[in-house]
């Protein structure tokens, strides 16, 4: 039988996580599509809860999203009664964005459909070795977790 392609490339750490991250992203997508959200949106709605009343600059550059998207995305957020945007009680000029409360509903749904997604992908590992992993990815992530 022929041996698969790529043997080197596919037996190196980075191109393994890589296939493990783009499962993760899928599981947690589907998931999150079950109840209508998409990853970006979920995203957003999570710093506006966790940020909220945030203006919507500080929004973007802490979630890291292009300006014109996150506009997009607060557009959709809006019109489904999931946020809202008012003027920033800090400077007039500026909107802040807030949870509604169906946005922070639907944001407990989704918080709950993500960690059964990523307990469906850590499935093969015990809890031990799930809190031993998490540990070693965010050590070689370059973030502090």
């Amino acid at each position: 039988m022929a041996e698969a392609p790529l043997p080197a490339i596919r037996s190196l750490p980075s191109w393994i996580l890589g296939r493990a991250a783009a499962r993760g992203r899928a599981l947690v997508a589907d998931a999150l599509a079950a109840e209508g959200m998409k990853m970006w949106h979920h995203v957003v709605l999570s710093a506006v809860r966790d940020l909220a009343p945030v203006a919507q600059a500080d929004l973007g550059r802490g979630v890291a999203l292009d300006p014109k998207d996150l506009v997009g995305i607060l557009n959709d957020l809006q019109s489904a009664g999931l946020v809202v945007r008012e003027p920033d009680p800090k400077d007039r000029r500026k909107n802040a964005v807030s949870l509604t409360e169906e946005g922070g509903r639907l944001l407990e749904r989704c918080e709950k459909a993500a960690r059964e997604a990523n307990d469906t992908l850590l499935a093969p590992l015990s809890a031990a070795e799930r809190d031993q992993f998490t540990g070693m990815l965010i050590r070689i992530s370059g973030t502090d977790g």
